[in-house]
């Protein structure tokens, strides 16, 4: 089956998410991989939103250590660890962390220079455990709310699903 990724922007952002949501289903129905998910929903997001650089961490070392997983954009950090930065501190924290400007955010990574804000998304297995968390990054400040993290949540619990 040939897929195609929706143009997103511009659209009221309940109703974006939802047809990513159903998206996302689509794509990946009868699919239980989640590197394959990873891959799929990074795209899906980057390219429907028009993103700087969206992406995952994934959890390398339970409780200490991101490391970059599948991700749309320029080259991303390698490694990150739990605390530290936007993502770090989202692991850790287990979850949802919206900065409207990183050069605010104490201790933030600048992995892209053009990075201007920044969501990341505590990704959970069904068991309830971290496996990695899902970057976004924007080159305009403020250009995420709580309508994006619901969606994105929502979004997300594919691997509570599957996983």
């Amino acid at each position: 089956m040939a897929e195609t990724t929706i143009d997103l922007r511009g659209q009221p952002l309940a109703e974006a998410y939802s047809e990513l949501h159903g998206q996302v289903e689509a794509v990946l129905d009868g699919i239980a991989d989640p590197v394959a998910a990873m891959a799929t929903i990074s795209a899906l997001i980057h390219h429907g939103f028009g993103h700087l650089w969206t992406g995952f961490y994934r959890v390398a070392e339970p409780g200490h250590l991101l490391r970059v997983g599948p991700y749309q954009g320029t080259v991303g950090c390698m490694e990150i660890e739990f605390g530290r930065g936007v993502c770090g501190t989202a692991a850790a924290e287990r979850r949802t962390v919206i900065v409207d400007d990183v050069s605010e955010f104490a201790g933030h990574i600048t992995c892209d220079p053009r990075s201007r804000s920044e969501i990341v998304v505590p990704v959970f297995d069904r068991s309830d455990e971290l496996i990695a968390v899902l970057d976004i990054d924007s080159d305009r400040p403020a250009a995420f709310s709580d309508d994006d993290r619901e969606g994105l949540e929502r979004t997300m619990q594919w691997f509570r699903r599957h996983g």
